[in-house]
């Protein structure tokens, strides 16, 4: 099987957390026998053509170096919401990626070796780019959505038929978590969707050595309001974290209002900042912490909960989104109500005291995350979906 990958975001270099599992499933299934290319948006200082892990990724140039900002950063909803040269961006976007998908499928043919399937990740903005770009089935669409795109369709109300359309195209419609799978339906009832999490690389997040002693919080992720570092920092002030340290992993744009917020509860001198890290150097984290804070709402599944258990870390998460399908209470997790500040710092509070406790929930998650998550497993589904898309329209 041939597959062409659309997205507008994969790791740019070696270690890059950028979009990491996409490439992490490119890589699985070429493991398996089929071959993948990708196509995604240029960026400053990046080649046209490169290869990553044995996978071809063609990189589409949308503007000048300086007007390439839109992917990879997870900025591209509030670029595009607050500025014109953010939406000017997004129309050279769009119609780079869908003049350069449809000259590759062409080539492809010409050429007698034809893509079987189109694997379009995110229905914004990949997807929309090739809305109508070329016949229903030629070659099938296998449309995947990670969250944040349908996060975008819950928030704005024209673009639901938007996302409508472009879910229409598709032969087989897949997402990451069953909460996103209840989403779409609100918005697309009559859209079959299939739920399908994505790969981690298991060969970097382990155990680590055990005689490594554990201690502290660890959080990672965007400083943005959705994540909810802010809640955590409220946490960090009560009573059952007094002696609590936190280190916080990420950048974004509450990055100064967050620092604020520590000094003014009187937590900051417990907390260490660190910007965001490679895949190498944020693993040693997560080995030495004794617990993971996921106080994030409406996650689309939560994939540093699945590296923070891999490491045989345990970890407390909101009950929001599609933590629940990652933070297992029945095997090591913990889950407390959306904005229950007492109950996540009483969560953090019982991990930290119970050393032993919380080292055997991290080694009951990490065996979870694995039947799960592991390359090799995912792969399987996304060969069986491609199947399905060829099947349909054969």
């Amino acid at each position: 099987m041939r597959a062409l990958f659309i997205t507008h975001n994969i790791p740019r270099f070696d270690g890059d957390a950028a979009g990491s599992f996409v490439l992490r499933l490119a890589v699985a299934l070429q493991d398996q026998g089929h071959r993948i290319d990708v196509i995604a948006p240029g960026a400053a200082g990046l080649a046209e053509r490169a290869t990553l892990e044995g996978v071809s990724i063609r990189r589409v140039r949308y503007a000048s170096d300086a007007g390439m900002t839109l992917a990879y950063t997870g900025t591209m909803a509030e670029a595009v919401r607050e500025t014109w040269s953010g939406r000017f961006a997004l129309l050279g976007l769009l119609r780079a990626m869908r003049r350069s998908v449809t000259e590759q499928l062409r080539e492809a043919r010409r050429a007698g070796d034809p893509y079987d399937v189109v694997h379009v990740h995110w229905w914004f903005p990949a997807g929309l780019a090739l809305w109508r770009a070329f016949d229903r089935g030629q070659p099938p669409i296998v449309l995947t959505m990670h969250g944040s795109d349908v996060r975008l369709a819950r928030a704005t109300l024209a673009a639901h038929p938007l996302m409508r359309a472009v879910l229409d195209q598709a032969s087989v419609r897949t997402v990451v978590s069953r909460w996103l799978a209840e989403a779409v339906a609100r918005i697309a009832p009559n859209a079959r969707v299939s739920v399908a999490p994505m790969p981690v690389d298991i060969r970097h997040f382990g155990l680590g050595e055990s005689v490594v002693p554990r201690d502290g919080i660890l959080f990672v992720g965007r400083l943005n309001q959705q994540k909810g570092l802010a809640a955590l920092l409220d946490a960090l002030a009560m009573p059952a974290l007094a002696n609590a340290t936190l280190d916080v992993v990420g950048d974004g744009p509450d990055a100064a209002a967050l620092r604020a917020r520590a000094e003014l509860l009187g937590v900051a001198s417990r907390v260490r900042w660190h910007q965001v890290l490679v895949q190498a150097s944020l693993v040693p984290l997560y080995q030495r912490a004794a617990c993971v804070a996921m106080p994030s709402t409406e996650e689309g599944l939560g994939l540093v909960a699945v590296e923070a258990q891999l490491c045989g870390t345990p970890v407390v998460a909101y009950a929001s989104g599609g933590l629940p399908d990652v933070v297992r209470t029945d095997a090591g997790g913990s889950l407390v109500a959306a904005g229950d500040i007492a109950g996540l710092a009483d969560s953090l509070a019982a991990l930290l005291k119970a050393p032993e406790d919380a080292r055997h929930r991290g080694l009951l998650a990490r065996d979870a995350m694995l039947a799960s998550f592991s390359p090799t497993v995912v792969a399987s589904h996304y060969a069986a979906f491609y199947r399905q898309a060829v099947g349909d329209v054969t």
